[in-house]
């Protein structure tokens, strides 16, 4: 089994690039490139990745493009782009690449996410990009998910990818949750990343065992078929030096069957991303 960390962020760090990056993440104020993120993955056993935009920039998707054809472990990136622009067919030709298989828009950060989830240029812009077979990746928080349900329905030519399971709010509970997102669940072009857990703020006294009621949750609603496992490195060191989401994910899995986790660990991010196997993956799996 080839296994696909599908999230993980790679930059060179200026506090103008990285707004999101506050005060209190010291930890990403720095330059954070694959050769750091590199024995991790082999310590855990992670032959491939995904590389996922980090700021609203065609200038970043391309210095990850370029990163990516220089390291053997990315296999996918996904990036960005205007999708409201009236250019956008033009955008993706000047940016298109074998190994751009998605893009994202930090949707969470605008003023108004519902308003930016039902934008005409925005809609239309998405309906371009499935046309042409491209992933797209929602990044909401647990207060618009009510929105993105919407957002997915009128768009399934092709896959969507619900990132960090949609930042629960952790002080409700596992089941409120789940009530959250079963509609987004209930649209099979919708997988769901498990990711981002263990950085989301969490009630005093909660600790990581307890969030695994988060992926049994997800388990029963999206199937194995469609979660997949991400790290979302270097985000993940906000967690601190006892957890990590590797550690983590095994607790969380460790009852499967090898097919379950055959499937959270590689086989649904290789469909979603059309992964193919590499000459390194063959070598590390010898």
């Amino acid at each position: 089994m080839m296994r696909v960390d599908s999230h993980q962020h790679f930059w060179r760090y200026t506090p103008q690039d990285y707004p999101w990056i506050s005060d209190e993440m010291g930890v990403l104020k720095q330059d954070l490139l694959p050769d750091m993120l590199q024995p991790t993955l082999q310590r855990h056993d992670m032959q491939s990745a995904i590389l996922v935009q980090a700021r609203s920039s065609a200038a970043e998707t391309r210095w990850l493009l370029e990163i990516a054809e220089q390291t053997d472990f990315v296999r996918a990136v996904t990036g960005w782009l205007e999708l409201s622009s009236p250019e956008l067919q033009k955008d993706l030709e000047a940016i298109s690449h074998p190994l751009l298989r998605g893009f994202r828009h930090q949707v969470q950060d605008e003023l108004s996410p519902a308003q930016w989830l039902t934008d005409t240029a925005v809609n239309r812009g998405l309906r371009q990009l499935q046309q042409q077979e491209y992933v797209y990746e929602i990044l909401v928080t647990h207060r618009h998910l009510s929105e993105a349900v919407e957002f997915a329905g009128r768009h399934d030519s092709y896959f969507l990818v619900l990132d960090h399971c949609g930042k629960p709010d952790l002080s409700l509970g596992a089941a409120h949750w789940k009530r959250q997102i079963a509609p987004l669940a209930a649209l099979k072009h919708v997988s769901c990343k498990i990711s981002g857990l263990l950085t989301e703020p969490r009630p005093a006294g909660m600790s990581s065992r307890d969030l695994l009621p988060y992926f049994d949750a997800a388990l029963e609603i999206f199937g194995s078929e469609r979660l997949m496992f991400g790290s979302d490195w270097p985000v993940c060191l906000l967690a601190g030096a006892d957890e990590n989401p590797w550690d983590f994910s095994e607790r969380a899995t460790a009852a499967l069957s090898a097919d379950e986790q055959a499937a959270i660990y590689g086989n649904t991010a290789r469909t979603v991303y059309r992964l193919q196997e590499t000459s390194y993956e063959s070598a590390s799996a010898k």
